[in-house]
């Protein structure tokens, strides 16, 4: 079992939408896609990214968004008719950990792709192997996670330290990984993948730009909704949460660094080959920063 720290509630949705438009072009473009791949996103939510690549992989292509939440979906299938093209793309509700494909559907997807999802999993494991499942042998899966140890505020205000560990914290009092980004490369090896790479995609921004304002927002939203959670486990006192938070409202200057690791691998099969990384792999836990 699994449980997504954030919610789904109207001011989250609102959120996600703002946080797919800052980083959805970044990602799009270190996916590489071509006119024609199949694509399951797991953990779709809105389903804004999955649209997204729908678009990159045009009419001969397809993309299956799966979600268990059904608010997401709802919002999901709204941002779909929005779209004045028709694309080929198709949400469902489904858990990543059992993804329920149909027979036909399995090893049927050229592209696997799962965005902050496996931070919210106790079991990432189990939807990685799903996903495995629904990929052709030399096909591409594709992860986008967080490790929240990188995030870095300059200069950092008054609290935010502490503010940040009990956020971090509350993630592993619901059984999820608030690190999982350096464990990528690792559970790729372990699915059976190969020729594995992991690269980083920025995210942050600094005082004067024009999306300043909604990193910050993005930010403390991210923070709240952990409120509950850090208030019920005694990781922060209410009145020092409400003075960080505070703090972050000055928006002082910062900036953020490996927010969010991609890592890829061709589709191998274990068989008897050598788990251990070969010359030119990815070492699992090796961190790569970029300012």
């Amino acid at each position: 079992m699994s449980e997504y720290i954030h919610g789904s509630h109207p001011e989250e949705q609102k959120r996600l939408s703002l946080l797919n438009e800052l980083i959805n072009g970044r990602c799009l473009e270190l996916i590489n896609l071509t006119k024609g791949d199949r694509v399951i996103d797991i953990g779709s939510g809105l389903g804004q990214f999955t649209l997204a690549m729908a678009d990159r992989v045009g009419e001969d292509g397809f993309c299956l968004g799966i979600e268990r939440d059904p608010e997401q979906i709802k919002v999901a299938e709204v941002n779909k008719m929005k779209n004045t093209e028709r694309l080929p793309v198709e949400f469902r509700i489904g858990d990543v950990s059992d993804l329920n494909l149909k027979n036909e559907e399995l090893e049927s997807f050229e592209v696997g792709h799962a965005r902050f999802i496996l931070e919210h999993l106790s079991n990432p494991k189990l939807a990685l192997n799903e996903l495995v499942k629904a990929i052709k042998p030399g096909g591409r899966i594709v992860l986008e996670d967080d490790d929240h140890a990188g995030f870095i505020l300059f200069p950092e205000p008054p609290g935010f330290s502490i503010l940040w560990n009990a956020y971090m914290r509350s993630y592993d009092c619901l059984g999820n990984d608030p690190f999982i980004g350096r464990r990528l490369v690792a559970l790729l090896h372990e699915a059976g993948l190969r020729s594995i790479r992991n690269d980083l995609i920025f995210f942050g921004d600094c005082a004067g730009s024009p999306t300043f304002t909604s990193y910050v927002e993005n930010l403390i939203g991210v923070i709240r909704t952990a409120y509950p959670t850090m208030i019920e486990h005694n990781l922060i006192t209410a009145e020092a949460f409400k003075e960080s938070i505070g703090q972050l409202k000055n928006g002082l200057r910062f900036r953020m660094l490996r927010y969010g690791i991609k890592s890829a691998g061709q589709k191998e099969l274990k068989s008897n080959q050598n788990l251990s990384p070969t010359r030119g792999q990815s070492v699992p836990g090796l961190k790569i920063n970029i300012t």
